[in-house]
């Protein structure tokens, strides 16, 4: 069926100031059309003037006419936008069209024209022509032509990565390794293909990733809720039970406060009905006393009535009441003891401690690592009785002389060390200045279940598997894990710094000076809080450091 040709010529209706289809069509009074927008620029730019004209025939205007929509060529225009037969700037048009160019439906790598649905009917119905390869339009068939030999390159040389005809391979290609183009693009093809199943799969595992990470987000935040609830139970029953006490002790206060003022209160209102009574009877005495008439005194001084015994003995002594000060004192008592316990159990710190689900890298310069120091102090409870503890219990010295110490199931008997008072669990930092004596010193991390009490080595640090050590000797080091010694090689410094992250399971020992040198990195899980602690042999001291 042979194609009809458009009607519709795309140039007639294109805006002569744009040069394109028009858009809004307006005309003026000349009866020349522009798109609205285009027309109303050009007058804009020249109303300085004061006149107006017409881009195409000069005729000027003077006012500025009122432009009004040309209908007509609206809908025409609409309509070639419709049919989009004719190639546009954008399209690409057919190769044997004369005159008009119609838009190309197909391109054909072996003939390198492009045609519109009615040239390309020999393509369709051709036998020869069927084996032809068609593709979607394209501009850039002449690409695929040689410029040397003006030839179809059909052929790829892989010693120069490029695209090249026959003749070439058999000139300046002569000795490469060439082959056709279609099988390099067969070759290139399979790389594709791997290379979209890596891409594919990297898509899987990513995805597997996300998922997991909103797996792990929605049970981080259940953990949460669940903690603020639980939490929230346990604070309202206790305000909920403060409350109760005090309201059993305000009326514990009271109900003893009325025992022993009724008592009280009843003796001190016969002693005040004793003072009226006596009152009126010296008032009688003093009346008689102040009669002038001795007959009249002698006559009424038979009648006065005998003084009745006193309420209380003239040996009575008022007992001081007691107060309520062994009360009150109870109350702080109970009060200290309470504000003891949640300070202890330092909440908001454990609560700041939690992880977040990302690792985070490890710190690289000593100022990374500062970022992370935690404070040491050492506990009393569990040195050693021949460890002296010094300088805000920071620093241990071993003595040849017992130390004074009471008994504590913390306290370690066999072996001279200690452990720090605060438990680490999430990522710190901390520095041992170590001054050796006649023996070394051992940096150490352990669990709080380490043994303390054992007479063999079960319970020295690094002969465990519940403690980890680093044993500074006058020139070299060792670590030791489970009773396992492993020599350790670095320069020797007097301060040897120590990096935890409890939830990476990431322990390092490094020798600091002016710079820091990594000694020895273990990557194990840590299933408890961990304590630092360190070993001293007699004469010898270690001091955590106060970091800035």
């Amino acid at each position: 069926m042979e194609q009809q040709e458009n009607p519709l010529d795309r140039e007639r209706f294109c805006c002569s100031i744009c040069v394109d289809l028009v858009k809004d069509p307006v005309t003026t009074v000349c009866g020349h059309s522009y798109c609205k927008s285009c027309i109303n620029t050009h007058w804009d730019n020249g109303e300085e003037r004061g006149s107006y004209s017409c881009p195409q025939c000069r005729q000027t205007f003077t006012p500025r006419p009122v432009l009004g929509k040309n209908t007509m060529l609206a809908d025409l225009v609409e309509e070639l936008k419709k049919t989009g037969l004719q190639a546009g700037p954008e399209d690409v048009a057919c190769d044997v069209c004369t005159g008009r160019k119609l838009k190309a439906l197909k391109s054909c790598l072996n003939c390198l024209a492009s045609y519109c649905e009615k040239h390309l009917q020999p393509h369709l119905q051709s036998a020869a022509l069927k084996k032809h390869k068609l593709v979607e339009p394209s501009e850039k068939l002449q690409e695929n032509i040689c410029s040397r030999h003006d030839e179809v390159m059909k052929m790829f040389c892989r010693t120069d990565q490029q695209c090249i005809c026959s003749l070439c391979s058999v000139e300046e290609h002569k000795d490469h390794d060439t082959v056709s183009a279609a099988a390099e693009r067969t070759e290139r093809q399979r790389e594709l293909g791997l290379r979209r199943q890596t891409i594919q799969q990297r898509v899987q595992d990513t995805e597997k990733d996300v998922k997991l990470l909103q797996q792990e987000e929605e049970a981080f935040n259940g953990s949460a809720d669940k903690a603020v609830k639980h939490s929230e139970k346990i604070f309202t029953e206790l305000i909920s039970l403060l409350e109760k006490r005090s309201s059993d002790v305000e009326q514990q206060i009271r109900s003893q406060q009325e025992t022993e003022l009724s008592p009280v209160r009843e003796l001190q209102e016969r002693l005040e009905q004793e003072i009226t009574e006596l009152k009126r009877k010296d008032h009688e005495l003093k009346q008689l006393s102040d009669t002038e008439d001795h007959n009249q005194f002698l006559h009424n001084y038979p009648s006065l009535s005998p003084l009745s015994e006193s309420t209380h003995s003239s040996s009575f002594r008022i007992r001081p009441l007691r107060d309520f000060e062994d009360v009150t004192a109870a109350v702080s008592q109970v009060g200290g003891r309470l504000q003891d316990i949640l300070s202890e159990t330092e909440i908001l710190q454990i609560v700041s401690q939690v992880d977040v689900l990302l690792p985070q890298p490890e710190p690289e310069t000593r100022a990374d690592f500062l970022r992370y120091s935690q404070e040491i102090t050492l506990d009393p409870n569990t040195a050693h009785k021949h460890l002296l503890l010094s300088e805000g219990n920071r620093k241990v010295t071993c003595m040849s002389e017992e130390q004074y110490y009471s008994d504590h199931p913390d306290r370690f008997t066999h072996h001279p060390q200690v452990l720090s008072r605060e438990s680490l669990t999430r990522r710190c930092y901390w520095e041992v200045e170590v001054e050796e004596g006649e023996g070394e010193v051992s940096v150490a991390v352990a669990y709080k279940n380490i043994s303390r009490a054992e007479g063999s080595d079960e319970c020295a640090f690094g002969f465990n598997d519940k403690s980890w050590s680093l044993d500074c000797y006058g020139n070299s080091y060792d670590f030791s894990y489970n009773s396992i010694n492993t020599p350790v090689s670095g320069p020797v410094s007097s301060r040897v710094g120590v990096y935890l992250d409890h939830s990476a399971g990431v322990l390092s020992f490094y020798s600091v000076s002016d710079t820091m040198t990594l000694l020895h990195r273990v990557q194990t899980t840590f299933t408890q809080p961990l304590y630092a602690g360190v070993y001293v042999y007699p004469g010898s001291t270690a001091e955590f450091c106060k970091l800035k």
